[in-house]
């Protein structure tokens, strides 16, 4: 459970893996997935490794299975996906893959070559058939003596087919090749896509241009043998019939076994497509291993969790037996100054946090993991801003169907991106919709409506026999729009609300000045309290690292010059809540100028009185040790780096002919403080063998700078916790207001449809603006809040601030993408 709050403890070790069971090894080994493999041949080419042989054909098995899922959704066919996840199989079992696809081509070769034969009968079918009753309707026709003479001069013609869009054309090139000594006729039939025509002419050297023609237009007019005799064409039609009906019989068989051969690979395309890939996946992970002399032994350097090492050997054990070998594989532990890579173990539940904060860097080795804080304070920080029983309600409700059903839905395989991320993040969900339900109720929000439980604790009745200022009579009550409640009168104000705040706000007129008080008060607050937490949490970083000096100059100036500022200024803020009652709240002085004259030492303001005796001392003390926590950050610790470096460079130990000479420290002392200075050596020191005092001093310099300017600026920032949950209540209250309103004015029959239908759009309404866009927008925020509230304070992210971004710019032009790179990558 300790490893929860900070990253495995990792370990390099070296595989001896035998050739015939590499395989098998590392399947089993990229099952678990707890170890990640090192690249040993860094300067090979990719295309020079010994397995690339086996990659390419990987990659050819993925593309055949491309072909079949193809060939599948052309059919139509559904796909089975039932989620299994097969292991991998032996290169020999690919076998069947091959004449997979084989199959398929000889299939869909066959088909064509019978489909082209089919197309070809059928257009000659058509061309015999129309020409045929060409010549009988012209031969019945009053035009007969004109056909004979026609038939007298054309003695000769040709018959084909051609598409309809190019008619035009075709008859114009005719027309024009042949100087008009022909005769092109369309018997008239169907709307399809292709048209019978014939061409009459005369001599042969017309029907060679003829030829030529119909030659040009390839795919669009094809010439076919037509008998010019009735008789030849009738007997030639008969034979066509006969050869059409066994193609169509032979089709419709060939069409079957082919629907047969999908239908079976629809059921194993998807467990196809992850065996291949898991096999290209090991073959790319054998390219990383090296090769002994003897080609019998694959040697590999893996980085593990310490505590996976049991499971690590039994799936190396399992491998071997499973590929048959007899000599087991050997894991071997190996000593490194190399910085592991860090792992955090994750589970389902887990998993949707760690995201959160890996999205915005991922921590060095060893540090501490700020997940497990962020389960409580990110939907803390969304339902602060998103409270509302009744939103809060909904959104729990559709998480726990996500939840609930997650095993059927993960089966289903939805191809739906905004579906899937907001699957993968449904206990983030349901955390926020359980805060905001607890939010909801400190409000006492419900779709902008206020929930009566426990009863005010104003009355009015006091107010109509009030000693201060007169009684309430019927004429006050008629002729006024707006009376106050005053706290002070004996009676008017019994208590508070047992939980949350009291109904009677929601119909005051001032309810907007009151939330905007309490709200903006509480966001300070959390802030703070946020904010230290994320530096206090810093400091078991500095103890486990052993880091002394940032534990001094970093740690506890750091926090000194939080709470001395911002920190008094909670405690201001809750000793004004608790000093000051209904009677002597009117004259109680402001936070804000309180809180801006401390910085300029003005006390002599007559306007705003101070909180407390010996005010101006305690401020004023507090100023000073802030400004002193700024020089201890940026000057000190720089010049106790730089005295330890001269310290270990010049007084150190020397030998002259085995006699020690010199001041410092005794050669054990001397390697016991190069250990410790190593062990100290921080990601937030630049990584030098020689010390360069103006890069340390100008990093020190931004770091400092950075925070400081940070704590305001971030304070500032967490008044988004007020303004987006004023927001969330005003956008709720005008949708009550504007929609759900009109339903609610007739009491009749038709008033019940009209208010159906007027909550149906209040339903959709909410659930598009208020749940949707709103809860998006606070999701945002929240993820806002958590970087510069609780990750920037403790998490010491090998990335770049703002600040070296524009130094490294200002040098020298590197993409956008640079600020999010690993400092050790630059």
């Amino acid at each position: 459970m300790g490893e929860l709050f900070r990253s495995e403890e990792m370990t390099l070790a070296q595989l001896f893996l035998q050739s015939e069971a590499a395989y098998c090894c590392v399947s089993e080994l990229g099952e678990i997935g707890m170890v990640q493999f090192r690249d040993l041949n860094p300067d090979v080419n990719v295309f020079q490794r010994k397995f690339v042989n086996e990659v390419r054909r990987c990659e050819e098995m993925d593309r055949k299975l491309r072909f079949v899922e193809k060939e599948i959704k052309k059919a139509n066919i559904p796909i089975l996906d039932t989620g299994e996840n097969p292991e991998v199989p032996f290169p020999r079992d690919m076998i069947d893959l091959e004449k997979l696809e084989n199959e398929l081509k000889e299939i869909n070769t066959n088909q064509e070559a019978l489909k082209k034969n089919f197309l070809e009968l059928t257009e000659l079918k058509h061309i015999l058939r129309r020409t045929q009753q060409f010549f009988d309707e012209v031969s019945l026709t009053a035009h007969r003596g004109y056909f004979i003479y026609l038939s007298n001069i054309f003695c000769r013609f040709v018959a084909g087919v051609i598409g309809r869009e190019r008619i035009p054309n075709f008859e114009r090139m005719l027309w024009r090749v042949c100087r008009g000594n022909v005769l092109v006729m369309f018997p008239q039939g169907d709307q399809v896509h292709k048209s019978v025509f014939i061409i009459f002419f005369q001599g042969d050297q017309l029907k060679n241009r003829v030829k030529k023609i119909c030659e040009g237009y390839v795919n669009l007019a094809t010439l076919y043998p037509c008998p010019e005799t009735p008789q030849e064409r009738k007997e030639m039609l008969a034979g066509v019939n006969a050869r059409i009906d066994d193609l169509q019989m032979v089709l419709n068989q060939t069409e079957d076994h082919r629907q047969r051969v999908l239908q079976a690979a629809a059921k194993t395309i998807r467990v196809w497509f992850i065996k291949v890939r898991k096999m290209k996946a090991i073959y790319h992970t054998l390219n990383l291993c090296n090769i002994d002399v003897t080609q019998k032994c694959l040697i590999a350097e893996v980085w593990c969790p310490i505590s996976d090492l049991d499971s690590i050997q039994f799936a190396l054990r399992r491998g071997t037996e499973k590929s048959g070998s007899t000599v087991p594989s050997i894991l071997n532990r190996m000593q490194t100054k190399q910085t592991p890579p860090t792992y955090n173990k994750t589970n389902k539940f887990t998993s949707g946090f760690q995201n959160i904060v890996d999205a915005y860097g991922i921590g060095s080795y060893r540090e501490i993991n700020p997940a497990p804080y962020t389960i409580i304070t990110f939907p803390f920080l969304f339902a602060v801003m998103f409270g509302d029983l009744g939103h809060g309600t909904l959104m729990t409700c559709a998480a726990l169907y996500l939840v609930l059903r997650e095993s059927r839905l993960m089966a289903q395989k939805n191809d739906n991106e905004i579906f899937n991320m907001m699957f993968g993040g449904r206990y983030i969900i349901l955390l926020m919709g359980v805060f905001s339900m607890y939010t909801g109720i400190i409000y006492n929000d419900c779709f902008s409506k206020s929930l009566n439980v426990f009863g005010s604790g104003w009355s009015v009745r006091p107010m109509f026999n009030s000693k201060v200022g007169g009684n309430w009579t019927d004429g006050i009550l008629n002729g006024s729009t707006v009376l106050q409640l005053d706290p002070a009168v004996d009676g008017v104000f019994s208590g508070p609300y047992p939980i949350g705040i009291d109904p009677i706000w929601s119909i005051s007129v001032n309810k907007l000045s009151f939330l905007n008080s309490f709200k903006m008060k509480m966001s300070v607050i959390l802030g703070v309290i946020h904010m230290l937490f994320g530096v206090t949490l810093s400091l078991f970083n500095h103890l486990y690292f052993n880091k002394p000096l940032n534990i001094y100059l970093g740690f506890i100036p750091e926090i000194i010059f939080m709470a001395s500022l911002f920190g008094y200024l909670v405690i201001l803020i809750f000793y004004k809540w608790v000093s000051y009652s209904a009677r002597t709240s009117r004259d109680a002085p402001s936070l804000l100028i309180a809180f801006i004259n401390m910085f300029l030492f003005n006390y002599n303001d007559p306007n705003n009185k101070p909180f407390y005796r010996g005010q101006m001392a305690i401020q004023s003390l507090l100023v000073v040790i802030a400004l002193a926590c700024v020089p201890c950050m940026l000057i000190v610790k720089t010049l106790v780096m730089r005295r330890q470096y001269l310290w270990r460079k010049h007084l150190g130990t020397q030998n002259f002919g085995g006699i020690r000479v010199g001041n410092g420290p005794t050669e054990d002392e001397a390697e016991i403080i190069q250990h410790d200075q190593l062990a100290q050596q921080s990601e937030d020191e630049p990584e030098v063998k020689d010390f360069n005092f103006a890069d340390v001093a100008v990093h020190q310099a931004i770091h400092t700078i950075e925070y400081c300017l940070g704590c305001i600026s971030n304070t500032a920032s967490y008044l988004r916790l007020w303004a987006l949950s004023l927001a969330h209540a005003q956008l709720s209250e005008v949708l009550w207001s504007m929609v759900m309103r009109i339903g609610l004015y007739s009491r009749s029959l038709g008033g019940f449809i009209l208010l159906a239908i007027v909550f149906y759009f209040f339903a959709v309404l909410t659930v598009v603006i208020l749940l949707i866009m709103e809860g998006l927008s606070a999701f945002l925020h929240a993820l806002r809040l958590t970087r510069v509230g609780l990750l920037i304070y403790f998490f010491k992210w090998n990335m770049l601030s703002i600040f070296e971004f524009c130094l490294v710019v200002g040098k020298k032009w590197y993409p956008f993408e640079l600020f999010f790179l690993r400092k050790e990558q630059l």
